[in-house]
């Protein structure tokens, strides 16, 4: 039996949706591959809980789980605290030869623990953007990954599969066309499913202030809209599939449209959602300009001839992207060898549950490669 320690960062959604897949499919991954995945420690930004020694075993991994839906923090659990200093020191304290570095956060502020567990030469699986869209610096010495002569460098002990499209493999696929030579001319994508939900309500004639308010309601939003409105998390994954080609490029680079203007940016949550109807003019008569043209309208990310563009974009109405309906994801590659029909992947593109499954796809990998 191989065992593959786990530092966790981050025990949200994302982390305890990983922590139960883990415990459900110990036996297959016993049975099936010879590998046990030991938890070593798990941080937040609370505090940590380390279980040094034979790590944390199921049960208390459950009652942690269940302390955080509760509202609970780490340093409440017989194992937590919160005296170890930063994320770097965890590293140091819970890292064993083999370690794979997991980081579900949504921060920058694990960089300087990623940095140090590249420097002990652990392994990292990433679902956290926010580390791959610092500046270029710190991408190529996390990755190894950046542009050298021109030719993207793909590093074995990293895997960040799960920062674009979740559990669809947008990451995989690009990794392999440029490793196989073919020249990736433009990608294009939708990756917001709330996005697509806004867009598919547009599509259907309803007005963008009425979809957003629903939208908020039923939880397919962040708790301000305007974190999925304005763009940005789409822009870091345009910018990792970017960098994934080797182009040296920033996020300020990244020329971005939301769908609201600034000066709605200092309103409060309700303020916002109520003055939307300001836009509902202006957003019909773009739809209607969409048809005449025989196209919809998607918020697209397209990286193409060295540039990057996220925002409300005219597609064909019977290309991929114009097909696309509901809160799917979805990539389309344009290549030399997929032209004029492009690769196309499209499925599940958020959720809690698909992002932890791309994590733990990428964990499995890591234990089978060598440094």
């Amino acid at each position: 039996m191989h065992e593959i320690p786990l530092i966790l960062l981050g025990i949200g959604g994302v982390g305890r949706a990983l922590i139960r897949q883990i415990i459900a499919n110990r036996t297959l991954y016993a049975e099936q591959y010879g590998l046990k995945l030991g938890v070593l420690a798990i941080c937040d930004r609370t505090g940590a809980v380390l279980g040094l020694g034979g790590g944390i075993d199921d049960q208390a991994l459950l009652d942690l789980i269940d302390l955080k839906e509760a509202g609970g923090a780490l340093t409440e659990h017989a194992l937590g605290g919160d005296d170890y200093g930063d994320m770097s020191t965890i590293v140091s304290l819970a890292g064993r030869p083999g370690a794979v570095m997991v980081d579900v956060t949504a921060t920058d502020a694990t960089i300087p623990a990623l940095l140090a567990a590249r420097e002990r030469g652990y392994k990292i699986a990433l679902a956290n953007k926010k580390p791959l869209t610092d500046t270029q610096e710190v991408y190529n010495r996390l990755t190894q990954a950046g542009a050298t002569g021109g030719v993207a460098h793909f590093q074995q002990s990293v895997r960040w599969e799960a920062t674009v499209g979740a559990g669809l493999p947008v990451i995989a696929t690009q990794n392999r066309l440029v490793a196989s030579g073919d020249k990736i001319k433009r990608m294009a994508g939708a990756f917001s499913g709330t996005l697509g939900y806004v867009m598919t309500g547009l599509q259907a004639g309803r007005r963008l202030s009425e979809i957003v308010r629903e939208a908020h309601q039923l939880g397919y939003t962040e708790p301000d809209p305007r974190d999925d409105l304005g763009g940005m998390d789409v822009a870091r994954k345009a910018l990792i599939l970017a960098r994934g080609l080797g182009w040296e490029v920033e996020l300020s680079d990244v020329d971005v449209t939301g769908l609201y203007p600034p000066n709605l940016d200092d309103l409060n949550v309700d303020e916002f959602l109520d003055a939307l109807p300001e836009l509902d003019k202006a957003m019909d008569a773009t739809i209607r300009d969409a048809a005449a043209r025989d196209g919809v309208l998607r918020y697209a990310a397209t990286v193409e001839n060295g540039r990057c563009f996220v925002g409300p974009t005219v597609v064909s109405a019977d290309s991929p992207l114009g097909r696309l309906t509901g809160t799917d994801n979805l990539a389309e590659f344009h290549s030399h060898w997929y032209s004029p029909n492009p690769l196309v992947l499209q499925g599940r593109g958020a959720g809690v549950d698909a992002t932890a499954a791309g994590v733990l796809s990428d964990v499995i990998e890591l234990a089978f490669t060598r440094e």
